[in-house]
């Protein structure tokens, strides 16, 4: 009878815990894990207005080859983004028709940003930057405060397609 019983609980604790995260997920909440942004609980809102540079985004990152690598190199967590990925959490640091250099800094439209590029990654593989130029229509050039984030330095513009919305905490730390 305890064993039923104990079978039981764990089922209807299960089928809770699933019910909870069902509703968080329609109700755009999500946990971010990465040290990217601070860590905790965040929603996803729906922008009442063009989003713009200093905008902090949730967006699904596109099926291209830099994504796949960074999928395998396990930079990117899983979810429900097209390719089994979770969305990036990032600034949108540059907009449609603006200049992005890539040199020793980053520079967007001749200001500093304030960003370096690492040439490997934490396990010593190489890092291939972004070669730079203008962000096309229909794209976001993204960044984190974060050194070690994979981010446009690294990937380029992403289509503002694959946008969620804006990111706003709920509960979160800064690690």
């Amino acid at each position: 009878m305890n064993r039923r019983r104990t079978i039981m609980v764990l089922g209807a604790s299960a089928m809770a815990v699933g019910l909870l995260s069902a509703a968080a997920w329609l109700g755009g909440l999500r946990l971010n894990l990465t040290p990217s942004e601070p860590l905790g609980l965040w929603r996803i809102e729906m922008p009442q207005r063009a989003i713009a540079a200093g905008d902090l985004v949730f967006i699904c990152p596109p099926q291209t080859p830099p994504f796949e690598e960074a999928r395998h190199r396990l930079y990117l967590a899983r979810g429900l983004c097209p390719g089994g990925v979770a969305p990036l959490i990032k600034s949108v640091a540059a907009l449609a028709g603006q200049h992005v250099e890539i040199g020793e800094d980053i520079r967007i439209d001749g200001r500093l940003a304030s960003s370096h590029l690492h040439r490997i990654d934490g396990a010593g593989r190489p890092l291939r930057p972004f070669a730079g130029g203008i962000v096309p229509p229909g794209y976001f050039y993204l960044h984190s405060p974060f050194a070690s984030s994979y981010d446009s330095r690294y990937f380029g513009p992403i289509p503002a397609s694959g946008l969620l919305g804006l990111a706003r905490p709920i509960l979160t730390v800064v690690p």
